[in-house]
């Protein structure tokens, strides 16, 4: 991303304010909004949550829309390479001069209600797709639900993908604890879609939300298709739905599935449901990449329940014994993520990413990996090094988002950015 002056001036100052960290609540950017105009009335929304799969889930729904004739906002985080990747209206990122005028704007508002970062960007989404004239912005919520900046938003559905144990600093050391944090996405009487684990569905229900609930509401037929993805078939109330989709694994499934649902639940005809599920395209997550002469899988599996997930599509394609590089942020549960993935390794090269002071010291996960050789290097260009001259035509790299943020410009000649960034 190429800025100018000003915007290059008014994102060192945002990218500064990650450093005064996360302080969840809804008082801070509604004010925000509100001296900004209250542009997020301007829109419906619709809040998509969990503890994984909330991207994936969010982007094929945007899709669904778009190819349904809306004018779509998507809002996602973090972003793998550009600032400009969170914020797309009609199927486009917004241009960096339209980003930068609008953040130049939000700048004082912000500095005078003291707003975090993540409360800034969320704001900055609002007015962007404001200004894009948006017809509906599928938000994807930051961290738990209840206190998230993106809550200040009044949506007309909600989407709560899974749960699991994730940010338990914050959210709580329970399932159930998580669950009520997350709940708090669901409005009572509005439509909503999960596909949360039936033990934790009294926790929703609580909400008295117009609940479907992933195998008692939803039924689910999935028919893999190897690296093509799936067929997917839901069935509802709203009717029965076939689509294509083409993330990987059975989890990829689950998160086509509840964005068909959700579309249906909004109205959008099924050609376009279909057409958007086929469409849909979201780097870093599962994403198939060629380089030197073999296939690398990224993705960012960064806690327990996504390692899982990731390594038992790998096998369920048969891909295992693979080189693994592999790096995380040290606040997450690397053991959990480490077990998970040990199995599928022939040789673990642990690195960083570079510009993330999250990140865990890669000597310090050496021992996470007994009976695996392992290579520690010091950051993602070292560690594609060491990747390059090893066997296999099959090679994952995964933990961190942000060290797929870090590598993905590697493997396809682009910029990578150089601010230090861990929201």
């Amino acid at each position: 991303m190429t800025v100018d002056g000003s915007l290059r001036a008014d994102l060192e100052w945002l990218f500064a304010r990650q450093r005064f960290g996360v302080h969840p609540g809804l008082s801070r950017v509604a004010a925000l909004l509100a001296r900004l105009g209250s542009p997020q009335r301007t829109f419906r929304s619709v809040l998509v949550g969990g503890t994984n799969g909330k991207g994936s889930t969010a982007a094929t729904l945007a899709a669904m829309l778009y190819a349904g004739g809306m004018r779509p906002g998507l809002f996602t985080s973090p972003h793998l390479t550009r600032f400009t990747e969170r914020f797309v209206a009609a199927g486009h990122e917004v241009p960096e001069g339209v980003l930068g005028a609008a953040l130049a704007r939000v700048r004082p508002e912000a500095e005078a209600v003291e707003a975090s970062f993540f409360e800034i960007v969320t704001a900055l989404g609002a007015l962007v797709f404001a200004e894009a004239h948006v017809d509906v912005a599928v938000m994807e919520v930051g961290l738990g639900g209840r206190l998230d900046a993106t809550n200040v938003l009044d949506p007309v559905l909600s989407v709560l993908t899974n749960v699991g144990l994730d940010h338990t600093e914050v959210l709580g050391g329970t399932l159930e604890a998580i669950a009520g944090e997350k709940a708090g996405i669901l409005r009572a009487g509005r439509p909503a879609v999960t596909g949360v684990d039936a033990a934790l569905l009294p926790v929703l229900r609580a909400q008295r939300a117009d609940l479907w609930a992933l195998g008692q509401d939803i039924g689910l037929d999935v028919i893999p298709r190897g690296w093509e993805g799936s067929d997917v078939t839901v069935r509802t109330p709203a009717g029965r739905l076939t689509v294509q989709t083409p993330l990987l694994g059975s989890h990829g499934a689950v998160n086509a599935a509840l964005a068909a649902v959700a579309a249906q639940r909004l109205g959008v005809a099924d050609a376009a449901i279909q057409a958007g599920a086929q469409a849909v395209v979201w780097p870093g997550r599962l994403e198939v990449l060629g380089w030197r002469g073999r296939r690398l899988v990224l993705d960012g599996a960064h806690n327990p329940d996504g390692a899982r997930a990731l390594s038992a599509t790998l096998r369920g394609l048969g891909a295992e014994q693979l080189p693994v590089v592999f790096g995380g942020a040290g606040d997450k549960d690397l053991l959990g993520v480490a077990e998970a993935l040990r199995p599928l390794a022939s040789h673990v090269i642990l690195t960083r990413a570079r510009l993330s002071p999250r990140a865990a010291a890669p000597e310090a996960l050496a021992a996470l990996f007994p009976g695996v050789p392992v290579t520690v290097t010091d950051g993602p260009a070292e560690a594609l090094e060491v990747l390059g001259p090893l066997p296999g035509d099959l090679a994952l790299v995964c933990g961190s988002l942000y060290l797929l943020g870090e590598v993905r410009p590697l493997l396809l000649g682009e910029v990578s950015e150089s601010r230090e960034r861990w929201q």
